[in-house]
């Protein structure tokens, strides 16, 4: 079996030494480079599995390396050592695609858990996608979504912090569980919580525990979601609703890269990927002084934006199809749809994005009637009109704009039928359907 291979760029030969009796030690192999312009050459001539480089170098800086193996080198993780108390440098290699840091004085434990994660990832993004977990995957080929799903498997190849923000019901927690499934961490777990939902005097033993006694109350020690989490992913959503004093201390755990337990005398080391979530402008927020600024910064390494239901086009009769079909599976029933349902529904706007679509469905289940879903079973809500519309009906409204979009679709493939409702993201069964209801010829 070969070995796998690490590239060790840094200019003080006893830390070369170093990292190479210990890369050895786990039966890797090593080639060293002591400058930019060595490793770059390395870099042409062979391929490595892992980059480990100082941030500072004669000839240039461990940024600038990132940068070129990104370019030329993309499927090889890059992890920067800096010096202590420089995570401003570390957080700046991480946005410009650094798979994680280690801070000198090198720790052995840490450095062999970078390494182990940064060589457990798949050999490319495309291979990642191929690892998430069926129950957990993201529906949709529109092209907001296609870009989303690109981004998370780039995403999931760091160890970065990321922020995804997006409507409410739009589906974030599924967005980091995907990066958490794509990434290194897959086999380790992932700890979600609602920040809103945890009482304000409770947080702090909550996220990093509680020794016995520490507190009334405490009659038990308490691990706390961090070291739940620990050699996996923290998903903090709603992180807006963290109260100030929070924001200090979560602002020093990531810095640190430690925790200490209410009650202790000692911080430990926490070895935790911090993915947050938001539906709240922490922009507006930062500049009104209700979130900190510096937190805002190691929390958005890396940001991600989910799009609104309403922008996603056909995937709307996906993720219907997706849900009644789950449906279906879990009751051993053969529940279908009508078109006209099929048609209120992508002409709905959802202001509660997929989680609303869910709602609908669930009712129109137990509502209908002989296992088919009609329009009256979505119990969809009014839409208001228009004040400028000139009495135009809703049902004149949503016939004019699907002919609009199914024109466009057939134009976009040259009238073929099978290659427009791909693209629709429908049968072509339902495509012939609505091209006979709406009077569509063929140029």
């Amino acid at each position: 079996m070969t070995k796998q291979r690490v590239l060790i760029v840094d200019d003080e030969p006893d830390i070369r030494e170093l990292l190479e009796i210990t890369l050895l030690r786990m039966g890797l192999e090593t080639r060293s480079a002591e400058d930019y312009s060595n490793a770059t050459r390395l870099l042409n001539d062979e391929s490595f599995d892992l980059c480990l480089t100082d941030m500072k170098l004669p000839d240039g800086d461990g940024i600038t390396l990132v940068e070129h193996i990104q370019q030329y080198c993309p499927n090889t993780p890059t992890a920067v050592i800096t010096a202590h108390g420089s995570i401003d440098l570390a957080i700046k290699a991480m946005k410009c695609g650094a798979f994680d840091f280690v801070s000198k004085p090198v720790s052995l434990e840490t450095l062999r858990n970078l390494v182990d994660k940064a060589l457990t990832l798949p050999s490319s993004p495309q291979l990642a996608s191929d690892t998430s977990d069926a129950r957990y995957q993201i529906i949709g080929d529109s092209p907001s979504m296609v870009e989303l799903k690109r981004s998370i498997a780039k995403f999931a190849r760091s160890q970065a912090p990321v922020f995804i923000c997006g409507a409410s019901g739009t589906g974030k927690e599924l967005v980091a569980r995907q990066i958490h499934l794509q990434g290194s961490r897959a086999n380790s777990a992932f700890v979600a919580v609602n920040c809103g939902a945890i009482p304000s005097e409770l947080m702090e033993s909550e996220l990093f525990g509680h020794l016995k006694g520490s507190f009334t109350g405490a009659t038990s020690d308490s691990e706390g979601l961090f070291k739940a989490a620990h050699g996996g992913t923290l998903f903090l959503d709603e992180i807006a609703d963290l109260p100030l004093a929070m924001q200090v201390k979560l602002l020093r755990v990531i810095q640190e890269k430690s925790i200490r337990a209410v009650g202790a005398q000692q911080e430990e080391p926490i070895d935790v990927r911090i993915i947050s979530a938001s539906h709240r402008d922490l922009d507006s927020m930062v500049a009104d002084g209700s979130f900190r600024q510096d937190l805002y910064y190691r929390i958005n390494v890396i940001g991600i934006m989910v799009p609104v239901l309403c922008e996603r086009g056909t995937d709307i009769l996906q993720l219907a199809d997706f849900l009644i079909e789950k449906h279906n599976y879990q009751n051993s029933t053969g529940v279908s749809i009508s078109e006209e349902a099929l048609t209120a529904l992508q002409s709905y706007p959802f202001p509660g994005n997929v989680r609303e679509l869910e709602n609908i469905l669930e009712r129109a289940l137990a509502l209908c009637e002989n296992e088919l879903i009609e329009i009256t079973d979505l119990q969809l809500p009014d839409i208001a009109p228009d004040p400028d519309d000139q009495q135009q009906s809703l049902g004149e409204m949503t016939q004019s704009l699907e002919k609009e979009q199914i024109i466009s679709a057939l134009e976009d493939n040259r009238w073929n039928q099978s290659a427009t409702a791909r693209a629709l993201g429908i049968t072509l069964r339902q495509l012939r359907y609505r091209i006979e209801k709406l009077k569509l010829k063929s140029p």
